[in-house]
């Protein structure tokens, strides 16, 4: 019978586990917690040792509607008697064509050609590929460099580290990486003499135009995380940021890539962030919670006009890019049921009742003496923690899981992006428990 124990032995002897330092987990100072697994069920996961814990964080955004939701099993058992996969070069299938047709139309038509890959990274590569090649279709050979924000992320991948600015992840590959300008973040903790978060993003989109002013012959495409830059500490802007950028790329011929893999698919407040800005980009990246959290799977989706640059007999001209599951029949079929969710559950409306709840249990931290700039933007809050301990991160992930929650923070960041399952006891929970946690780490 497997045990807490056995499980974790066996784990660190045989798995290299990702985004992690793994002497860490062996530390005589601050040990990083591994915590096994054995079943999840809504918002809940469960060891082996009998013992819970609250997914305040969706398994790293990917879980919208918790761990082993009915519905979508029920699609994936039906999926695997039809069709696990087949080769989309020269074949297609109706899970694909569904999912292509019913993205396309939440985007307003606009976005109508979808290219699928299997995580965030790819959809990154995809998309600066992209752009890059419709220029070079096009004539415009000088087009071959790219913007990104401060602070951004992209992804991990030699070609996403190129637009990601967190010198955590970046700088041991500096030699192998063709790097991107940097811009000005809209981050609205930026903020100085009484700056509002619409002034932060004026003020960082003056700083695109200067560079474009100059640059743009050369500029490709810029990219951005919609409304909240994730991994570089849930920075938070202004919707104003991206209207001023769609103008800007607008007005010196340069592509708009949203990357919305993370605050993409209701995260946000809306079903796909750039709509609250009421923009469309050229580009639009999704992974993470599109198939649930179930299986790998991510898009990039693209205009008939990005479209109509590679249309032509050269096979030269075509976007020559695959890997071997792209458009798997089962990712695609829990995608589908994700959005069969989203349709009749009115999620999106119960989100921003459910968001609204979440704020005013996380009001009283406001007041806490060492937390700085509580936000929130649709299901995602966050607040800085004002300490000096640099393990102070490891300290409270494992004080959080000691009260019952899984909480990660980013840095001196400590965020909230649970599923949207949760109910309001179990956010009353998470947010007791998360206070209860924030306390045994300050307090160490």
């Amino acid at each position: 019978m497997t045990s807490n124990r056995d499980l974790l032995e066996r784990s660190l002897s045989a798995v290299w586990h990702p985004c992690t330092q793994m002497r860490q987990h062996a530390s005589a100072v601050e040990p990083l917690p591994l915590v096994p697994i054995a079943s999840g069920q809504g918002v809940w996961l469960h060891d082996f040792d009998g013992r819970r814990y609250l997914d305040g964080i969706s398994s790293w955004w990917v879980n919208l509607f918790g761990h082993c939701h009915p519905r979508i099993n029920a699609a994936l058992r039906s999926q695997l008697d039809e069709l696990e996969h087949v080769i989309l070069a020269g074949f297609t299938h109706r899970p694909v064509v569904e999912l292509s047709e019913r993205l396309s139309a939440l985007a307003g038509g606009v976005l109508g050609h979808c290219f699928y890959a299997s995580d965030g990274a790819s959809a990154t590569e995809i998309a600066l590929k992209m752009s890059f090649h419709a220029w070079q279709n096009r004539g415009r050979t000088e087009k071959q460099e790219f913007l990104c924000l401060a602070g951004g992320y992209h992804g991990e991948t030699v070609g996403a580290l190129a637009v990601t600015d967190v010198a955590l992840f970046k700088d041991a590959y500096a030699p192998l990486i063709r790097p991107a300008a940097i811009v000005a973040t809209p981050d609205a903790r930026q903020a100085v003499d009484g700056e509002s978060a619409i002034e932060v993003a004026v003020r960082a989109a003056a700083d695109l135009e200067r560079h474009l002013q100059q640059h743009h012959r050369r500029v490709a495409a810029l990219i951005v995380e919609p409304l909240i830059q994730c991994a570089s500490g849930m920075a938070m802007h202004d919707p104003a940021y991206l209207r001023l950028a769609r103008r800007l790329c607008d007005q010196y011929e340069v592509h708009l890539i949203c990357d919305e893999i993370a605050v993409g698919c209701g995260r946000s407040g809306s079903f796909f962030a750039h709509q609250q800005a009421d923009i469309r980009p050229d580009f639009l990246c999704l992974s993470k919670g599109i198939s649930g959290g179930y299986l790998p799977l991510s898009i990039v989706m693209t205009t008939d006009a990005v479209y109509a640059d590679f249309y032509h007999e050269a096979t030269s001209r075509g976007f020559l890019h695959s890997h071997s599951y792209t458009g798997n029949a089962l990712a695609c079929r829990a995608a589908l049921a994700t959005l069969d969710i989203f349709a009749e559950d009115q999620v999106i409306e119960r989100n921003r009742q459910l968001a609204e709840y979440l704020a005013g249990c996380l009001q009283p931290l406001a007041g806490h003496p060492q937390v700085r700039h509580l936000r929130q933007r649709g299901m995602i809050a966050a607040f800085d923690v004002i300490s000096d301990d640099p393990l102070f991160s490891r300290r409270f992930y494992r004080h959080a899981l000691d009260n019952e929650i899984l909480l990660r923070p980013i840095g001196n960041t400590v965020y909230f992006m649970p599923p949207y399952v949760i109910s309001q006891g179990e956010i009353e929970f998470l947010v007791a428990r998360a206070s209860a946690a924030l306390e045994a780490a300050l307090h160490r």
